[in-house]
């Protein structure tokens, strides 16, 4: 593998590792927008500002405190005699350099103290007072919050000088560093309350879309940016454009139906005014035949999509179903777990329902109708005991006008329309239909919708 390549493959490799810890939100991103690079250039100024200004200005008053220590130094050893108290020495530093310096009997330091975690005005003093005071010292920078100590052996004494600590260390610092936190906050706060008014155009957008795709009315309004709201303009005309077709399609349908219908009234009281012979029965039989299919294949072009959805009392539903069931002769029985309204249309579902129940009903004995219903979703089981379909053949049976040549044959003597119907009524709920092994030995039927 070339250089390039291996390159390519670790960028790649990179790329995915980001994408996969950053958020998959508009919201989120759209703030980390907004604020990382506000982070990078606030740590670019800081890092500045640290090793730049407050360093070399903690090391000048450092050393003009170490300038100030050496000229007491120098007082002491030229009128140590004139001063044997070390009184013009005391007023001296009190007066002149801001300084409490008094010299203790001669003895040894105190033992060194450990560095602090943050050592820039340790680090600054001792290397100031090391380089122009060549003689033994000992600082204190931490002991005293607010002042700093420096001990000094002299030989016939040891000088101890106190002084401020804003004299050797730039104090004012937390200020700047206050308002850089200060206006980071400003800025976060107003990026993510008008991140929000801008993300929220859009949530709205998508629930439309999402309520639309469920067969529900929707109640939208374009708000937002110019480019929310031309998308949003664009789903309103497209949603027209929809109702628009179906309203088309419906008055088609109806009217076909009712014209074949017409000819087939025409065609039994024919039939009923012919002598009552076997010829006569076997026409009478293919008209109700025709009759039925007729009423298969418009109710898979129509689709039920007129139905308004509606809460609807799912377990109910389901005892129905039961009961149906047990009229034709079939044990069923039914369990169901969660909250028991769901919003769906209640005649295009229950004809979804009851197409699975007949398709299981049609080549099993024993059914078994299991559903729940969480926050999100509504599901459906229906089993049975039957032969099966094989697991290469079951999305072939959801085609329209498609039946099986094996033992499960899904529409027997029908038109094949039963599962495509009740997938295509589950689809128009954004929802689907699926089918698997059931724990009874034969098919399960499962239908899952949003709620």
């Amino acid at each position: 593998m070339s250089f390039s390549a291996g390159l390519l493959a670790v960028w790649q490799g990179f790329a995915r590792t980001i994408a996969s810890v950053m958020p998959k939100g508009l919201y989120a991103r759209s703030l980390l927008i907004v604020i990382v690079p506000m982070v990078i250039l606030q740590s670019a100024i800081a890092v500045v500002f640290m090793e730049r200004h407050w360093n070399l200005v903690t090391f000048r008053l450092s050393n003009a405190v170490s300038q100030d220590i050496a000229a007491l130094i120098d007082i002491h050893r030229n009128f140590s005699a004139d001063d044997p108290g070390n009184d013009r020495l005391e007023t001296i530093a009190r007066k002149r350099f801001g300084f409490e310096a008094e010299i203790l009997p001669p003895g040894p330091l105190p033992p060194a103290l450990p560095r602090p975690f943050f050592s820039l005005l340790d680090r600054a003093m001792s290397q100031e007072i090391g380089r122009l005071i060549t003689l033994p010292f000992w600082i204190d920078t931490v002991g005293q919050s607010d002042f700093i100590e420096v001990r000094i052996d002299l030989g016939d004494g040891v000088l101890r000088v106190v002084a401020r600590r804003s004299q050797a260390y730039a104090s004012n610092t937390h200020i700047f560093i206050v308002w850089m936190v200060g206006t980071a906050a400003v800025l976060i706060v107003v990026a993510i309350l008008f991140m929000r008014n801008q993300i929220r155009p859009i949530m709205a957008l998508a629930d439309a879309a999402e309520e639309f795709g469920k067969g529900r009315e929707v109640e939208f309004r374009p708000r937002g940016a110019r480019e929310v709201r031309r998308a949003a303009y664009a789903f309103l005309e497209m949603k027209r454009r929809i109702e628009r077709a179906i309203e088309q399609r419906t008055t088609m349908l109806n009217g076909v139906s009712h014209d074949l219908r017409t000819i087939l009234t025409r065609f039994k009281l024919s039939l009923a005014l012919l002598p009552d012979e076997p010829e006569v029965q076997d026409m009478a039989g293919d008209v109700n035949e025709m009759q039925r299919m007729l009423e298969a294949y418009l109710a898979f072009a129509r689709g039920d999509i007129g139905e308004a959805a509606a809460p609807s009392d799912i377990p109910a539903l389901l005892e129905t179903l039961r009961q149906e069931a047990e009229r034709l002769g079939h044990e069923a029985r039914v369990t169901y777990a969660g909250e028991p309204i769901a919003t769906v249309r209640p005649d295009a579902f229950k004809r979804c329902l009851a197409n699975l129940l007949a398709n299981a009903l049609r080549h099993g004995g024993a059914i078994a109708l299991e559903g729940s219903c969480d926050r999100k979703f509504l599901q459906i089981h229906v089993d049975d005991d039957g032969p099966g379909i094989p697991a290469d053949k079951r999305e072939e049976v959801f085609r329209p006008f498609v039946r099986l040549d094996e033992a499960r044959n899904q529409d027997e003597g029908g038109t094949g329309l039963g599962l495509a119907i009740a997938r295509d009524i589950a689809r128009s709920h954004g929802g689907d239909v699926y089918l698997s092994t059931s724990p009874l030995g034969g098919l399960r039927a499962s239908v899952r919708v949003p709620v």
